[in-house]
């Protein structure tokens, strides 16, 4: 069935469109190739401008002093968009780093960022190892046959952030279920309900766990980021609960959700391209690239939204003070214009200019230790691969923010 550029667009806020990889991508190549500019009006949604393009991606990141995070981050009925607005309003919202502009953003981001720049990342390094050698471990004892997704790669990066974090082993399956529900707000099986409320109730679970944790780091502070996080201060004075609860939410789940989804999604890759599984597991040495590929291929985060502060235009086309840009990463990622045949998955793409991890002053703050769980996951379990298929049929998440697979069945036998 031939898809109209008005259905096309509509699918940006449709969840179910992304559990449909082919779907996804023929509306977004529409949108590319017809309206890379287009002016969304999709039911239960406040309309919005979908940006297709890599080259109009980059720009609008590029300039965040005129398109601003606040009050619109992320794609959400206006339901939500109204909720959110009350909340803001009333000084009880999240507040992470998704949802700041500068100053503030640049003040709060600084916080963290000494946990993940190159010499934190090295000495984190044994214990990413460790944690890869542990679930390639795990694959050996289910007796050559698991729900990947469920079984491994969900677990794997959640342990990473929850260690660099210094939360206990037995918080983690709570933590789990936690990223989740709030994540998995459009998915029948992984979300806790489906008002508004029972949804929200999983922040406000998140919410109560880090802020006793901060009230512990603070009466008696360890050597981990979540005491960085308790005890920073800004202009002098220590962070809100809630906006140390909102700093913990975003490393815990946009450090774990994403993650997993790329490890998932990168092995259902390779099992679907047995020629770059071969090629990359002769060459191990081409492991940076492989991973960097992984992350363009699944592109993790769907959108981020922006509005603008001044009249503009995005890509030749009018954009009004106030209205809103909805950013697609994975249509950005599959460019024809920047990416040399971009539905071909290759485990030595050089150059990659993905922008999985965005862009300017909003990259992602995480993305080195991301790369660095992917290449040690997979540098583990390689060599010790002796064949993998697919055992039953691959399932994706229905969402519109962040997700991948949540099912990947294989049968498989290990070294």
């Amino acid at each position: 069935m031939t898809v109209t550029v008005h259905e096309a667009g509509r699918a940006l806020a449709d969840p179910t469109a992304y559990a449909d990889e082919h779907r996804l991508h023929e509306s977004l190549a529409l949108l590319r190739r017809e309206a890379p500019v287009h002016w969304v009006e999709a039911p239960g949604y406040n309309p919005f401008w979908a940006v297709t393009r890599h080259a109009d991606v980059m720009a609008v990141e590029r300039d965040h002093g005129l398109f601003r995070n606040e009050p619109r981050p992320l794609l959400a009925t206006a339901q939500f968009d109204a909720i959110n607005r009350q909340r803001a309003e009333e000084g009880t919202g999240l507040r992470t780093l998704v949802h700041m502009d500068d100053p503030d953003h640049r003040v709060v981001r600084a916080i963290g960022a000494d946990w993940f720049r190159p010499k934190a990342m090295r000495a984190l390094r044994p214990r990413v190892r460790e944690l890869a050698r542990r679930y390639v471990d795990r694959m050996a004892e289910l007796d050559g046959e698991c729900d990947f997704a469920a079984d491994i790669a969900v677990h794997f990066p959640l342990y990473v952030i929850l260690s660099l974090l210094g939360l206990p082993e037995s918080d983690f399956p709570r933590m789990l279920k936690l990223t989740q529900e709030l994540f998995g707000g459009a998915d029948e099986e992984l979300r806790r309900g489906v008002s508004p409320e029972e949804q929200l109730a999983a922040l406000l679970d998140f919410f109560a766990y880090f802020q006793r944790l901060t009230a512990a780091r603070r009466a008696e502070p360890t050597e981990d980021l979540a005491s960085a996080i308790a005890n920073a201060r800004v202009d002098g004075e220590p962070l809100s609960d809630l906006d140390a609860a909102s700093y913990y939410v975003i490393i815990a789940t946009a450090g774990h959700d994403t993650t997993s989804s790329t490890i998932s999604g990168g092995l259902h890759a390779l099992i679907e391209h047995p020629d770059q599984l071969a090629r990359l597991r002769n060459d191990l040495g081409l492991m940076p690239f492989a991973a960097d590929e992984m992350i363009r291929w699944v592109t993790p985060v769907k959108e981020f939204m922006r509005t603008a502060e001044a009249d503009t235009e995005v890509g030749g086309v009018p954009v009004r003070a106030g209205e809103s840009v909805l950013l697609s990463y994975p249509s950005a990622n599959r460019d024809e214009g920047v990416f040399d045949d971009p539905f071909r998955f290759d485990v030595g793409r050089d150059p990659n200019r993905h922008l999985a991890f965005g862009f300017g002053v909003h990259y992602c703050l995480g993305a080195a230790l991301a790369r660095m769980e992917i290449q040690e996951f997979f540098a583990e379990l390689l060599p010790r691969l002796r064949s993998v298929e697919l055992a039953g049929e691959p399932e994706l998440t229905a969402t519109t923010f962040v997700g991948g697979l949540k099912h990947l069945p294989i049968r498989y036998t290990l070294a």
